[in-house]
């Protein structure tokens, strides 16, 4: 490696969505743990969704470029050339899930012609479109854009063996990075108060969960899983998006509307995550989410969905609540048997948390995402 050039190295950020999710999360955990290292700027396909934003420290060189060419539309060769020249500039590229392919594939087409930064790509799973089975027109797409990547960035096993088996990557370019956190924060107990709008009371238990609000986190099926329980559980789902409205009334369909909260966005975790005696995943499709990592420090059980990667990142007595996605009686039936024993509620929480500690905490993972996009840009970075 070169020595740091004099000018901080830039980094182009091109993201699906801003939204506060698990990958967005992640790079703002990146970009704050980097600290004065590189300069950022962060571009949103959708760019009303920048929750995320909130979470990056002040006084980091951090832009938002409000000009920049759509990463949405038709991929013809004038619009792809466009994406191109607009990664001009940077010192490196890096580019998140299925919305931000178009712009690796005009940097796979143009980077030669017009000297392009290198280009790193994440994904971190698939939207409700692709649950079930991933489309062939976009797998094609994939294995063509990502032909000139620098590398190719994924949190899970499961996306690990997609990578290789179904988008033709040489395992050179395929980096499985699991996510990390800072585990030592999530061991303080919260405030009662410490959600906007919502007080845990002393007599009231709480399942809880943190998603944005899409269709594709089955949120409505977790309401449904959570009616059964005893009046004094509450059900707090802590995100924002365009679901909200079906959720709410799913829960007045039910006539729990009372005993379920939506209080919206909420940064940092870790000040709230504490008041959940039972953790839940709903989703149709995960792969290697922080929320559940974030439960696990918090010392939390967890019920979910068998997703992605969450039956292994779960302490193994907790895997028996790790169900069949598509039987929202196996929820249910799981979130019955947590409310039930509550001595069996901490004990997994315990299990949970000795796993985090010992296998998730962010130092490893920020320092191997430090080590790649520095040897990608060819120099020596250090925070």
């Amino acid at each position: 490696m070169t020595k740091i050039p004099a000018a901080k190295p830039r980094i182009l950020h091109l993201h699906s969505t801003f939204s506060a999710g698990g990958k967005e999360v992640r790079c703002a955990q990146l970009i704050n743990a980097f600290g004065g290292a590189f300069s950022h700027a962060i571009v949103s396909a959708m760019p009303e969704r920048m929750a995320a934003a909130q979470l990056i420290s002040s006084g980091l060189s951090v832009t938002y470029p409000q000009n920049f060419p759509s990463l949405s539309g038709r991929p013809t060769p004038g619009r792809l050339h466009k994406l191109a020249s607009a990664m001009r500039g940077y010192d490196l590229v890096l580019t998140y899930n299925w919305g931000a392919m178009d712009a690796v594939m005009a940097h796979t087409l143009f980077s030669t012609m017009l000297e392009l930064p290198p280009l790193i790509h994440h994904e971190d799973g698939f939207n409700e479109d692709e649950q079930k089975k991933l489309k062939a027109s976009r797998n094609l797409y994939r294995r063509i854009a990502l032909g000139k990547s620098s590398g190719l960035v994924v949190p899970s096993e499961v996306l690990e063996e997609v990578a290789l088996d179904v988008w033709d990557q040489p395992m050179g370019r395929v980096k499985r990075i699991p996510n990390g956190i800072d585990t030592k924060k999530f061991a303080k107990k919260p405030k009662p108060d410490a959600l906007r709008g919502i007080v845990k009371r002393p007599d009231e238990f709480w399942v809880g969960t943190l998603a944005g609000l899409r269709p594709v986190k089955n949120l409505r099926k977790l309401v449904r899983s959570f009616a059964g329980l005893p009046a004094e559980w509450q059900l707090v789902i802590v995100g924002e998006g365009p679901e909200e409205d079906a959720i709410r009334a799913e829960a007045d369909r039910l006539e729990i509307g009372h005993r379920v909260h939506l209080p919206g966005f909420a940064a940092d975790p870790a000040r709230f995550i504490g008041l959940f005696d039972i953790f839940a995943l709903s989703s149709d499709t995960e792969q290697f989410p922080l929320s559940v990592l974030e439960a696990m420090a918090a010392a939390i059980p967890v019920v979910s969905t068998d997703v992605g990667d969450v039956s292994d990142m779960v302490s193994e007595p907790n895997r028996p609540f790790v169900v069949k996605e598509n039987d929202a009686s196996n929820l249910a039936s799981a979130l019955e048997a947590l409310v039930a024993d509550k001595a069996l509620r901490k004990s997994l929480g315990e299990a949970n948390r000795v796993k985090a500690l010992a296998e998730f905490d962010e130092a490893r993972m920020i320092d191997t995402y430090r080590r790649l996009y520095s040897s990608a840009m060819g120099v020596s970075v250090r925070k």
